[in-house]
């Protein structure tokens, strides 16, 4: 269901109640007459000193996710998009389908993900196998990441994890920060790269990367916004975002 000023699309978003940056990147890429509205997961700010902290974050995450799902479907969206993706990539490849089958039979429509965007994404760059992670993950998360790539068909030859110390610290990661782990990431052998973790600031930055390494360096809110779009037939290509919103 559309109204006056989202008339072509409504997206309902799911987000941690910690994040900051995710709403104003899925707004600052949104074409005129799609909006996105907001349903938050209640979490604590509390204190990430290490996988057993992380392991308690997740948990809390899935205890409030399918009520975050109930309150975003109360604005009748035309679509939902999880704006989270830590969750998506959580158990591997069969992690990822269970989860997306119990939020679409929760929300009666078809839902975006980031495992699904980023492999979609990566895979309009031709046949891409050698990745390389930025997260702002403990281990624990970091070592999903790789196991969902893997089991999908890629090599990850690195991660760089920032281990951010509560939730809300992963905003807090500055542009030099992102741009120095980008560059520790940039092995020659290293086809494109990837930053996940929805709370990291980095979709500014990724077009930058990208044109002066000359491979495609993605951040998963643009990756997971653009395939949001183009799963609803919205082909807008939207400047200043890298190549992916740009040119697929």
């Amino acid at each position: 269901m559309v109204d006056r000023l989202g008339y072509r699309m409504k997206f309902g978003v799911i987000a941690p109640s910690t994040n900051t940056i995710v709403q104003p990147e899925f707004d600052a890429m949104s074409p005129h007459g799609i909006t996105s509205h907001f349903s938050r997961i209640h979490i604590p700010d509390d204190p990430l000193g290490g996988d057993a902290d992380f392991e308690i974050l997740m948990q809390r995450i899935r205890a409030e996710l399918m009520q975050a799902v109930d309150r975003v479907m109360t604005v009748r969206p035309g679509h939902v998009v999880m704006g989270m993706s830590s969750e998506t990539f959580w158990g591997g490849l069969a992690g990822s389908i269970e989860l997306k089958a119990k939020l679409e039979e929760r929300a009666g429509m078809a839902v975006t993900m980031g495992s699904d965007a980023s492999q979609a994404a990566l895979r309009q760059y031709g046949d891409i196998k050698r990745i390389a992670v930025m997260t702002p993950y403990m281990p624990v998360g970091d070592e999903e990441v790789r196991k969902f790539f893997t089991e999908t068909g890629f090599e990850v030859l690195a991660i760089k994890g920032f281990k951010c110390e509560s939730p809300t610290a992963i905003a807090h990661v500055t542009g030099e920060q992102m741009r120095d782990a980008v560059m520790e990431l940039n092995d020659p052998q290293v086809e494109a790269i990837l930053q996940v973790g929805t709370n990291l600031a980095f979709a500014d930055l990724a077009p930058m990367a990208e044109f002066w390494l000359d491979k495609p360096v993605l951040a998963i809110n643009t990756a997971t916004y653009w395939y949001a779009l183009r799963q609803n037939g919205i082909e807008d290509r939207i400047a200043g975002f890298g190549s992916l919103l740009e040119d697929y």
